[in-house]
């Protein structure tokens, strides 16, 4: 009788005991990720900071939460002419919109040929994408193709064109369309659907995911790029954001070694560390609400896609 009682006696506190584990459990791993979190908005948070700051009060004190010393005067030399950075912005914000858009497409629309074993050059079209990631061209042939052959020097499409296809990209979602089910694609042929509405209204809608996650990985391509200004851009109204920025910064170090300009402009040194702080948060401001409205769909995207 007494053993009896006693197992109903743990069969009754067992239930409680589990719930109250995974209480704790859950507990933990909230407060993981709530660290995790602060881990990740602390540098933010430090750079926002540094941009409100003079420069002595950074040598003295480091990098605070709050700023010791509280100025403006860095913003104020960046925006100096506002004219020239909405420009940039316009401009980058065109070039990464319709880069991204047809980035997407193309390479989407690559990697579910190459996804499909019926295609016969998926061999050949593999490779000749995998082997430039290996290799490429050389910087160059490259620039003689572009300013050459293309004749795209000084113009928009040199900002779009060479960053339109990755064959990262490609690769990772050539991995995600394989593994969708043949036999829903096979049902959709034998409906009579084209291979163009497969793709379009059954391939797509069920990889949105890692859609999502390339389409941003594309974007971000295009928002931090500043190299083909660099290359190929020499005219002002089309700088990209990235490359007006870097040519601020440069700017400054510059004019801090010009006593004459310095004096010119009043002050006996610009804020170059404050600066660059400014430029980081101006330049990251658009990229950091992409990730809010996508971040749902990034850790799932790449999971799907990934390689194995």
């Amino acid at each position: 009788m007494a053993s009896v009682a006693k197992t109903n006696t743990r069969d009754m506190t067992h239930p409680k005991h589990s719930h109250a584990l995974a209480a704790v459990s859950r507990a933990f791993v909230d407060a993981v990720l709530a660290l995790f979190a602060v881990a990740c908005i602390v540098p933010l948070l430090l750079v926002i900071s540094a941009s409100f700051s003079t420069d002595a009060s950074i040598f003295k004190s480091g990098y605070t939460l709050l700023p010791t010393e509280f100025s403006t005067m860095a913003y104020r030399y960046v925006l100096g002419d506002p004219t020239q950075i909405l420009r940039a912005y316009a401009l980058t914000s065109f070039v990464a919109a319709a880069g991204t858009i047809f980035g997407l497409l193309i390479c989407s629309m690559l990697a579910y040929a190459l996804s499909r074993n019926s295609f016969g050059a998926r061999r050949p079209l593999s490779f000749m994408v995998f082997f430039t990631l290996l290799f490429n061209g050389g910087l160059i042939p490259f620039y003689l193709f572009v300013v050459q052959t293309l004749q795209l020097k000084n113009n928009i499409l040199v900002l779009i064109l060479p960053l339109l296809v990755n064959g990262w990209n490609v690769l990772l979602l050539r991995t995600s369309f394989k593994q969708l089910p043949e036999e829903l694609l096979d049902a959709a042929r034998i409906d009579g659907a084209s291979e163009w509405r497969i793709f379009f209204q059954v391939a797509v809608p069920l990889s949105t995911p890692v859609l999502a996650t390339v389409g941003l990985f594309i974007l971000l391509s295009y928002w931090n790029d500043w190299w083909m200004s660099l290359l190929f851009i020499d005219k002002k109204e089309l700088y990209s954001l990235q490359f007006l920025l870097y040519q601020i910064s440069q700017s400054v170090q510059a004019i801090n070694n010009n006593p004459q300009v310095l004096a010119q402009l009043g002050t006996t040194k610009l804020p170059a560390e404050s600066t660059r702080m400014a430029l980081a948060v101006l330049a990251i401001g658009p990229v950091a609400f992409a990730y809010l409205f996508l971040q749902k769909y990034l850790v799932r995207g790449i999971t799907i896609g990934s390689l194995k």
